[in-house]
């Protein structure tokens, strides 16, 4: 399997047969830690390894992509404040055009939140600090800048699954002087909706603003997930296709498959 393209319809078959096996199922997961498992300020440790796979790009013909996304969350409660910091590095393949360089692999920027947590009734609320530092080994897979800024997630739990979203800002601050100043946005909304034998449901691509050149880019994604326990810990593994309807400037995804696996390991007794 030499193409990329190839590596990542592999990689779709195998998270989609794992989904589906019967022997995944150690134990079932209830309604309630199915919204636990989905849930982003839940507070446990996490460990996630995920994959977002860009099949094809706007305006760079048929070369394709990928990341890695290294993730972890933390809770703590620093100023006996109840927090939940999530740290992000990916591994980054860009595509392989003129207008990218060609392709290159290397470590992209390390992004990081601290989000203070509060609940009112059902819903809850985390709110806190971001900050990107630029670990990027190579210039092709980071943008060089120090950048810090605010992120915000709103989780409204229902009986049949789960409602939020995440949305967050940044600026540049610091950093390489010959690369370009940045300031971006995103937007994650996403609905989870549960099925039985621990089945779910999901929808959670994420929107993509450039408030420097105005490009933005809105997919909308359609998956399937699968949450089983095994002991105390959680594990939830998913594959969730996602098809940009709107966008504006080149080197915005036109497809995209995310997928990955996330572990809960409960605190305390």
């Amino acid at each position: 399997m030499s193409k990329p393209s190839q590596a990542g319809t592999a990689r779709w078959a195998v998270a989609a047969l794992l989904i589906a096996a019967p022997a995944l199922s150690q134990a079932q997961a209830s309604g309630a830690d199915m919204n636990a498992a989905n849930n982003p300020l839940t507070p446990t440790i996490g460990a996630n390894l995920q994959n977002l796979y860009t099949g094809r790009y706007y305006g760079l013909d048929n070369a394709d992509g990928n990341a890695v996304l290294l993730r972890g969350t933390l809770p703590h409660k620093l100023f006996g404040l109840p927090q939940l910091v999530r740290a992000t590095l990916p591994i980054v393949t860009t595509p392989d055009s003129e207008l990218t360089g060609g392709r290159h692999t290397g470590v992209g920027d390390l992004n990081l939140f601290d989000l203070f947590l509060f609940k009112e009734g059902a819903v809850e609320l985390g709110i806190g600090p971001q900050l990107t530092i630029p670990t990027a080994s190579r210039d092709e897979t980071g943008t060089g800048k120090w950048q810090g800024g605010l992120a915000g997630v709103l989780i409204a739990p229902q009986h049949w699954g789960l409602l939020g979203g995440l949305l967050t800002w940044q600026h540049s601050f610091a950093g390489d002087s010959d690369r370009p100043s940045v300031e971006s946005a995103s937007l994650q909304p996403f609905v989870m909706f549960n099925l039985p034998q621990s089945v779910y449901l999901r929808s959670t691509a994420t929107w993509n603003f450039n408030l420097k050149s105005n490009d933005y880019s809105i997919p909308i994604g359609l998956g399937i997930g699968k949450i089983w326990k095994v002991g105390r810990e959680t594990y939830n593994l998913f594959i969730e296709p996602q098809w940009t309807v709107a966008h504006d400037g080149v080197g915005q995804p036109k497809f995209q498959a995310f997928m990955g696996l996330n572990i809960q390991f409960p605190i305390g007794p």
